[in-house]
């Protein structure tokens, strides 16, 4: 096991600007979340800033979560990432349960706990990535030069998306495999071996698109959604969300001031909230929060390519999964909103609406942040004991 933290250092926070990055993105999520929700939390609570309020705390409970996370050395998540992995699939298994997972709009993806309830797929993104990371590292040899090991962590991956499918959440299953995939590609897999499977995924996700009718639907609003039989159907949504985009220009309609948001377009706090951002910041606002993402993907991938320098794998396949997880996951929502992809139910990472995302994701920054303090430590004493200094003395 690779030790990545620094023996008797405490972890001290040290990357300023991915904090800053993080902040600015739940402030302006929140910002956004109470401009998009202000109708449709009247209608429904009788209060305008239901959604803002219930988003503030739950960033709240994430802000607690993720100091709790960043004082956690990595190597106890690498050390119980098999443990992590049989939790996800258990969560699962309970959320398709009648009784224990709650059901909204046709889809079972949350468990009721009362005051509040949690979305598991959230949570299963990054066990995933953490148990994998720690797969890749513990068994890389096997992954590199044997077909077995290739494939068995592709199994328990793919009975995780399975339960997912059958929930359904088609997006979050799309996110979890292609991360996975990609993740196992930089561990060094045979490049026919990542061919094959690549073509088996997507064979089998061209089957799961033919053999529903709501799939199929939602596939074909993607490619014509202003056409007549569609526009009032299965195109409503990508329909109203290009007329936001559209009506945005350059500089937008202004602040609060978006009428897709009035009963026209569908979910604008949560699933389409780039749409109500585009149509009242235009495509200033979009760029801005495009660039923000990229920076924090950009610096994702920065500290996964450190950590490899120092010898540290798995905190460096958990950065790139990390990565790699954001960027599709925006790229994805984004993608929708613009009608390049077909609709799925995809959130903005730390924009959109809800709890168990908010939190999930405040978590894994400071994993993140964990990462860069530890090879920042790291480096620190590679570099007194180069210079023949005490690991405690002063320069």
């Amino acid at each position: 096991m690779t030790e990545m933290s620094v023996p008797g250092a405490p972890a001290r926070l040290t990357d300023h600007a991915l904090l800053v990055a993080v902040l600015a993105l739940g402030l302006f999520g929140a910002v956004m979340i109470a401009s998009a929700s202000m109708p449709v939390a009247e209608k429904i609570y009788g209060t305008p800033f239901y959604f803002v309020i219930r988003q503030l705390i739950f960033l709240g409970l994430g802000c607690i979560a993720g100091v709790v996370t960043f004082r956690i050395p990595l190597t106890v998540w690498e050390r119980y990432g098999p443990h992590l992995i049989i939790i996800s699939l258990c969560f699962l298994t309970l959320v398709l349960i009648p009784g224990i997972g709650k059901e909204v709009n046709g889809a079972q993806r949350w468990i009721d706990l009362g005051v509040f309830t949690v979305q598991v797929s959230e949570t299963v993104k990054l066990f995933v990535i953490v148990y994998l990371a720690g797969y890749l590292v513990r068994r890389g040899y096997l992954v590199q030069t044997t077909f077995g090991g290739f494939l068995r962590p592709l199994a328990l991956i793919c009975i995780a998306s399975t339960l997912l499918l059958l929930e359904p959440d088609f997006g979050a299953a799309v996110v979890i495999v292609a991360t996975s995939i990609i993740m196992i590609l930089v561990a060094g897999v045979r490049f026919s071996q990542f061919l094959a499977i690549v073509g088996v995924l997507g064979a089998v996700a061209s089957m799961l698109i033919l053999s529903s009718p709501y799939r199929l639907a939602r596939f074909m609003s993607f490619t014509e959604p202003f056409a007549p039989e569609q526009v009032y159907g299965s195109g409503y949504q990508l329909s109203q969300s290009l007329i936001a985009i559209g009506t945005g220009g350059l500089g937008g309609v202004g602040f609060g001031s978006s009428v897709q948001k009035l009963d026209y377009l569908p979910e604008p706090h949560t699933d389409f909230l780039f749409a109500v951002l585009s149509e009242e910041l235009g495509l200033i606002g979009a760029v801005c929060l495009i660039l923000l993402y990229s920076f924090i993907v950009w610096r994702c991938f920065r500290l996964a390519k450190s950590a490899d320098e120092q010898g540290n794998r798995f905190a460096g396949f958990l950065a790139l999964g990390i990565g790699v997880w954001i960027g599709l996951q925006s790229f994805i929502n984004m993608g929708v909103n613009l009608g390049l992809l077909p609709t799925k139910g995809i959130t903005l990472p730390l924009m959109s609406y809800g709890g168990s995302s908010a939190v999930v994701f405040i978590i894994t920054f400071s994993l993140l942040l964990r990462i860069e303090s530890d090879l920042r430590q790291r480096a620190s004493l590679a570099l007194r004991a180069n210079q023949g200094m005490p690991a405690g003395g002063s320069s």
